[in-house]
């Protein structure tokens, strides 16, 4: 699954309240916490459908995804894995309606944000009596995990997929612009000053990126408030805390670089195809985003992976974690539960297997050694993941250090509560600094501010 923004692919009709399948879950979460979380009975015939298996047009993936299969039903011939696919994995306008609904899979794909409102919806398994299965979940960044767990510490999902967003810069136009490309900017104003060489280089190029539409604005604009150190919404999650000081540096920087630097060019309310169209094609200088871009705009927009690059954010204090993870059927019966742990552990959990198997991947053409997935910390797994993608590295590793390195010291940050209808309003703000010269900043931050403090009293 390449990986896209989470803001994109959300839907805001998470913001509903349990459902009938929310009532059978609490029952069946009652029975999954007493049930006994030994190993499964080599015996027990059990067969599990599993979302988020490749579409047939990513051929590469797919048949790598049915390799897994074959490969873990030989280990387990007792477990029978039906995956079902889709591309996207999620699609906002149905996922909701499948929850409610009890039409998801016995173990269903999920992004972090979906994952606290499918706890609070009783939409998801407790699956706290059976991770023993999974050998390496203590080496698993405590962040992502924490997205996927209650009040009270209970866990109902395991992470696939981690990463914290940085700055992506293609090096081949920092070396044009007589910038060295093995040293990116690290705060915001050398950002400004790299942006207006690039942008110098002539009609078509654009220093530096941003969204403003389809709830992509708001995304990067939470991203770029965390790494200066703020926040959206207050500890409680019950008021907006985007109007401050730091969400006042965010708009400030993008009005200055857009209107006075002129080095964002002159087209805006861009969306997430926009800006990779844009770095596929050689123009775009910078853009805040994680590592994965570089395989995407490799792979579906033309461009060139070793011009690539990426660092964190500049001046970061913290950063937007994202990602995506996999839960349970509230339906799932206590073996098939085990019968996902065991298959979660193999095709997720393992480097060198699964989504980790960089040696297939390099036979198979796909560019390797981009850090697109930090699950895992400075540990063991960690250690071993790093390894084998250096050893079956395609691109240049040392084109994305600065990113690996710096990331081991920015804090991991989840998404503040209802971020999909946060987005949304926070667009408008993204909007009116990138189109309108004689945007009010503390006015449109004021604005928005009433907006979300009325949300978050609606759904609190």
């Amino acid at each position: 699954m390449r990986l896209r923004p989470v803001a994109v692919l959300l839907t805001a009709a998470l913001a509903v309240t349990g459902t009938a399948c929310g009532a059978k879950s609490s029952r069946q979460n009652d029975r999954g916490a007493a049930a006994t979380a030994g190993p499964l009975d080599p015996n027990t015939k059990v067969t599990i459908t599993v979302g988020c298996r490749p579409p047939k047009t990513a051929k590469a993936e797919r048949a790598a995804w049915d390799a897994d299969v074959k490969a873990f039903q030989a280990e387990y011939p007792n477990i029978t894995v039906v995956g079902k696919d889709a591309f996207p994995c999620i699609v906002p306008e149905t996922f909701q309606a499948k929850l409610a609904g009890g039409q998801m899979e016995d173990v269903f794909y999920v992004y972090y944000t979906d994952a606290q409102k499918i706890i609070q919806n009783r939409q998801a398994a407790d699956i706290t009596p059976y991770v023993g299965a999974l050998k390496r979940l203590k080496d698993v960044n405590p962040q992502f995990l924490k997205a996927l767990q209650d009040g009270k510490g209970r866990i109902y999902g395991v992470p696939r997929k981690g990463y914290t967003t940085g700055l992506v810069y293609n090096r081949k136009l920092f070396a044009k612009a007589g910038l060295d490309p093995n040293n990116p900017p690290k705060t915001w104003a050398e950002v400004r000053e790299a942006a207006k060489k690039i942008s110098a280089l002539g009609p078509g190029y654009v220093g530096y990126g941003e969204y403003s539409a389809g709830n992509t604005g708001g995304w990067h604009f939470t991203a770029e408030i965390y790494g200066r150190g703020g926040d959206v919404v207050t500890p409680d999650g019950k008021k907006a805390a985007f109007n401050s000081p730091e969400g006042r540096a965010v708009l400030q920087t993008l009005k200055d670089m857009r209107w006075t630097d002129d080095s964002m060019g002159t087209k805006q309310l861009l969306r997430w195809e926009d800006l990779m169209r844009m770095m596929g094609s050689g123009k775009l200088g910078m853009m805040v985003g994680a590592p994965d871009v570089a395989v995407e705009t490799f792979l579906n927009f033309g461009a060139e992976i070793e011009d690539i690059g990426a660092t964190t954010l500049p001046e970061a204090r913290a950063s937007l974690l994202g990602g995506d993870a996999y839960m349970i059927n509230p339906k799932a019966s206590p073996d098939q539960i085990k019968a996902a742990m065991l298959w979660l552990d193999f095709r997720n959990l393992t480097p060198g297997q699964g989504q980790f198997d960089y040696k297939r991947f390099k036979e198979g053409g796909r560019p390797v050694g981009v850090p697109e997935n930090l699950l895992w910390g400075d540990n063991a797994s960690g250690a071993q993941e790093r390894a084998l993608r250096r050893q079956y590295a395609t691109v240049p590793v040392d084109n994305f250090a600065p990113y690996e390195k710096g990331s081991s010291g920015v804090t991991p940050k989840v998404e503040p509560p209802n971020a999909q209808a946060i987005y949304a309003i926070l667009d408008g703000v993204m909007s009116a600094v990138l189109t309108r010269r004689d945007a009010d900043i503390d006015q449109l931050l004021a604005d928005a501010e009433k907006k979300v403090n009325a949300l978050l009293a609606r759904s609190n």
